[in-house]
């Protein structure tokens, strides 16, 4: 897997255009370190607008100061780190007042855009938020198969495919390498563990710290990393409050705050007419597999064992992979109208469910085995005849070689297919 990461062409980024011809602002929001900063001079450099970066200290205190001044002028106005002077927003929507045309101004952030109240309010209605996340395997590879969108306009075409050549000890790479740039550009295990290390350290000392003062800050890398625990498990406040001797409210709380620094991702469960029987807890997803397996001393090697403890250490964090590495394609995908997990409370799933805009529905199951049984299949196919037509595919996800049709709209594809160009 070649990794020229500072040459890696972002897929957000003609979406990002193409919203800046229809909304007045457009806020790219994703982790530090992701890439938002190169992919804002890129925009700037197509649109001939000016950078604004707040990462600088002189930028950000001007600013503060005199923010209308600061964004006046021709062009389109990209601010980078717009959280660190919230205030620019609330000139933002003085001259939107006066002028709502699309693309005077593009944002990036590191927080959540509703994490901050007060920026929350002020651009309600004029605010489109695209999210940046890190790399996927496509960019990485330098592909498009687009699978997601195929599986929405015509799913049986896109069964028949050449064999699978990934091997395990590869997904398991994949896996723990994760998708932040600088991680992938480091030489060896060793040093991008050390990335690793420091950007969770700075992220939870800087980061949370600028959106909400704690007074028990020292308990958020517990708290993570017992979330680490959890990936692509429901989520367990109750576990995972006393695990690190808190309550369950403030729990809560430090996970919305995880949550609002992209260090996790909570997945709603997902519902339509299923209300009463369906497990309304989300499942708790890290952002980045290669932070996850690090917090949770999962290396290659250990991973790579073929022993029943090693088979479950991958299950979970392979999830968590292939749905981010989903989500990230839906996020390019202007169909998709929602997403979550749907599980009854007889334990009939499917670990992740995409709605389009017209209703249909595509759902997925993520097995760390090289082969599929009928059992992996109850959850798919009880969700299939309860939505009758507007259900169009269930694909089982898994690291054999071979696609094909197991009956009726249920498919079994290797997870490669998310990246590999046929």
């Amino acid at each position: 897997m070649d990794n020229p990461a500072g040459l890696i062409e972002r897929r957000v980024m003609d979406v990002a255009l193409e919203h800046s011809t229809e909304s007045p602002v457009v806020l790219l929001e994703g982790p530090r370190t992701v890439g938002k900063s190169t992919l804002l001079q890129a925009l700037a450099a197509k649109l001939g607008g000016r950078v604004l970066d707040l990462d600088d200290l002189d930028t950000r205190t001007a600013v503060a100061q005199d923010p209308s001044t600061m964004i006046d002028g021709p062009g389109p106005v990209l601010i980078d780190e717009y959280q660190h002077a919230p205030v620019v927003l609330d000139a933002i929507k003085t001259r939107l007042n006066t002028s709502s045309k699309p693309g005077q101004f593009i944002l990036t952030g590191s927080a959540r855009h509703e994490s901050l109240p007060r920026a929350a309010q002020a651009l309600t209605g004029r605010l489109d938020r695209l999210p940046v996340l890190p790399f996927s395997q496509t960019e990485i590879d330098r592909t498009r198969p687009d699978l997601i969108r195929r599986l929405l306009t015509d799913p049986s075409a896109v069964v028949p495919a050449a064999p699978s050549s990934t091997t395990r000890d590869e997904y398991i790479a994949r896996v723990t390498r994760g998708g932040f740039p600088i991680a992938l550009a480091s030489g060896t295990d060793r040093a991008r563990w050390r990335w690793i290390d420091n950007y969770v350290r700075l992220t939870l000392e800087r980061d949370v710290q600028e959106i909400s003062r704690l007074r028990q800050a020292h308990i958020l890398p517990a708290v993570l990393e017992r979330l680490a625990g959890q990936t692509a498990q429901l989520l367990n406040g109750a576990q995972l409050a006393h695990g690190v001797g808190i309550d369950e409210k403030t729990g809560r709380d430090y996970v919305r705050l995880l949550e609002a620094v992209f260090l996790v991702r909570l997945l709603p469960a997902w519902d339509r007419t299923l209300t009463k029987r369906t497990n309304a807890r989300p499942k708790v997803h890290m952002i980045d597999t290669g932070v996850s397996t690090r917090l949770l001393r999962l290396t290659p090697e250990k991973l790579a064992r073929r022993d029943p403890t090693a088979l479950t250490e991958f299950g979970h964090p392979l999830e968590t992979f292939v749905v981010q590495e989903i989500l990230k394609e839906a996020s390019w995908t202007e169909e998709i109208a929602g997403a979550g997990h749907w599980r009854t409370k007889d334990d009939q799933e499917a670990d992740l469910v995409l709605e389009g805009d017209d209703g249909r529905v595509v759902a997925f199951e993520i097995k760390a085995t090289a082969r599929v049984s009928g059992n992996d299949f109850r959850g798919l196919a009880k969700l299939r005849d309860v939505l009758g037509d507007a259900f169009i595919a269930g694909v089982a996800l898994y690291t054999g070689a071979r696609s094909y049709t197991y009956e009726d709209r249920l498919h079994v594809m290797p997870i490669d297919r998310l990246w590999r160009q046929e």
